[in-house]
């Protein structure tokens, strides 16, 4: 129901998921026998994935994600690694996009990004790889094929929380939870929201308030935790809405939301100081 052919290829024994050499492998494996499939994996720690993480799965599809289509803005030369194409993605979450016709090669660098970033912190952007023996670096990878390549992307992840940010510093924040409070699983990674139920009636309601050109909604049961949010809507579009544009308006404004959340989940930034930590931690490759 998410997508086109969306699949869950399930490991015939039950034991957990770990992201390790072997789901590198096991990726590349599955796009020699399903070149026109992405397949990728869920993180394999809580938090910065929509997993269950007792048992070891991958998910794939015959679709293209926006992720997919995104562009690299920047490349790098990997030193023992220059036969690989290396890229940093233009996407919310921090990404780094590798491509090779070498399976085995392909393997071997993600193997390397893996273990930089499962032991890298960097104080100054709140990443610290471990706290009390707890690890919190980890990553989300996603396979396919590029006309003759192999691709993978490799999706940067940590899982630490603080007082101020309980469910997790790089998870969705409180002030988009009237959308998506859930955590960001691989399908969400790669640019597709996965959205609560509850937002089915929840919008129709906000959008028949928009309409009548209800002024506040803090009253409203259903709309309340939307309040603020309506405000915005209301003083943006007061005056240009109508029962033919209204769903439009609102999808659009959702999935403004929904980039705010990859925001929030993202690593490193996309802002100065977030690009510029982001190129220290490549530098360590």
């Amino acid at each position: 129901t998410y997508y086109n052919e969306h699949c869950i290829v399930l490991n015939k024994d039950h034991i957990p998921m770990k992201i390790s050499k072997k789901t590198f492998e096991n990726l590349l494996a599955f796009v020699d026998l399903f070149p026109h499939y992405f397949i990728g994996s869920n993180a394999d720690l809580p938090i910065v994935g929509g997993s269950i993480l007792s048992h070891d799965h991958y998910q794939g599809g015959n679709y293209t994600f926006a992720m997919a289509k995104a562009p690299i803005e920047r490349t790098y030369h990997i030193k023992g690694f220059e036969d690989i194409a290396v890229g940093r993605v233009k996407w919310p979450m921090s990404t780094i996009r590798i491509s090779s016709s070498d399976k085995k090669r392909l393997t071997e660098l993600a193997v390397r990004i893996l273990e930089k970033w499962r032991n890298y912190s960097d104080e100054t952007v709140d990443i610290l790889s471990q706290t009390e023996g707890i690890e919190h670096n980890t990553i989300t990878p996603i396979a396919r094929m590029q006309e003759d390549k192999y691709e993978i992307d490799l999706v940067l992840r940590n899982n630490r929380t603080t007082k101020k940010y309980p469910l997790g510093i790089f998870h969705p924040h409180s002030e988009v939870h009237h959308i998506k409070k859930e955590n960001i699983g691989l399908i969400e990674v790669m640019g597709l929201a996965v959205l609560p139920a509850r937002l089915q009636v929840e919008l129709v309601k906000l959008e028949q308030a928009l309409i009548r050109k209800t002024v506040d909604v803090s009253n409203d049961e259903i709309l309340a935790k939307h309040a603020d949010w309506y405000k915005i809507l209301y003083k943006k579009y007061a005056g240009n809405i109508d029962k033919n544009n209204i769903t439009d308006i609102v999808k659009s404004e959702v999935g403004k939301i929904f980039l705010q959340v990859l925001t929030h989940a993202g690593v490193f930034k996309r802002d100065e100081k977030g690009v510029g930590a982001f190129e220290k931690f490549i530098a360590t490759l």
